[in-house]
């Protein structure tokens, strides 16, 4: 099957060192697979930086987010927030975050990323852009805090979603989108997802690699590395659609037009 056309991979942390010796033949791989367009995953103060040094050098096809992820929420200091409010100065940057609470593995103490994520939260507000957020085994808080707040931000996606449909439809009921990554593809851990991704509505969709990580669980992916990439997004796009039971091409526009919505991103014009 031949991939979809002028995707848009919501999430990929093409700023890792991982990518540092062929991140340009990456991103070409990727367009050659129909992933016209990258959104990359700022989780830190210098990722944030280096994610939007790389989006410049790809004009109207690379993006940014720029935050502090929840395992690096204790190096949240004074001055963060000033050069987070900086770089969403710049058109490239096109959300705050990846922000969040991740009590899976604790790597910031609970408190800490409690406060960072309010923070980031009223960031977003300021600046008027939308939250690129994470959740992992903190449902609960995750949704009093955002609960909170998210009436004065312009909307979000829950990035990375793994959960159940109950959580899904309480992220839905306030107004956020779901990004779907090659979790889906994972027939070990990936059932809740799977279940919960059939009650998804096409106008609340999007998909993500979050690479280097969470390479699919399918035929056709380079399983020697174990290094996922923007290219692998169709691999995400068929499972969801499956799942959802559409038709591919109905949900890679649906997925687009998403996507373009949330980031304000223009619309796609081929070179």
């Amino acid at each position: 099957m031949a991939p979809a056309e002028n995707l848009i991979d919501i999430g990929a942390n093409l700023a890792h060192d991982s990518f540092d010796h062929d991140r340009r033949e990456v991103i070409t791989r990727a367009a050659a697979a129909g992933v016209r367009r990258i959104i990359i995953t700022g989780s830190t103060a210098a990722s944030s930086r280096a994610a939007l040094g790389i989006a410049r050098q790809f004009p109207q096809r690379m993006f940014a987010t720029a935050g502090v992820h929840p395992h690096h929420a204790s190096e949240f200091g004074p001055e963060t927030a000033p050069l987070l409010v900086e770089l969403s100065t710049h058109e490239e940057v096109v959300a705050i975050g990846e922000c969040g609470l991740d009590y899976f593995r604790d790597l910031s103490p609970r408190l800490a990323q409690q406060r960072a994520f309010e923070r980031q939260l009223t960031l977003a507000s300021t600046v008027g852009k939308p939250v690129f957020l994470h959740q992992r085994e903190a449902h609960d808080d995750f949704l009093a805090i955002l609960r909170e707040q998210i009436r004065d931000i312009r909307g979000g996606v829950a990035h990375c979603f793994t959960g159940t449909r109950d959580q899904m439809n309480a992220y839905l009921d306030l107004g956020l989108y779901i990004g779907v990554t090659g979790w889906i593809c994972d027939e070990r851990r990936g059932g809740d997802l799977r279940n919960a991704v059939a009650g998804l509505p096409l106008d609340r969709v999007m998909i993500e690699t979050d690479a280097p990580y969470l390479l699919p669980r399918s035929p056709g992916t380079n399983t020697a590395s174990r290094r996922n990439e923007p290219a692998y997004l169709n691999l995400v796009l068929d499972m969801t659609a499956g799942c959802m039971g559409v038709d591919i091409d109905t949900l890679a526009l649906a997925t687009t037009r998403n996507a373009e919505r949330l980031f304000g991103l223009p619309a796609w014009r081929p070179d």
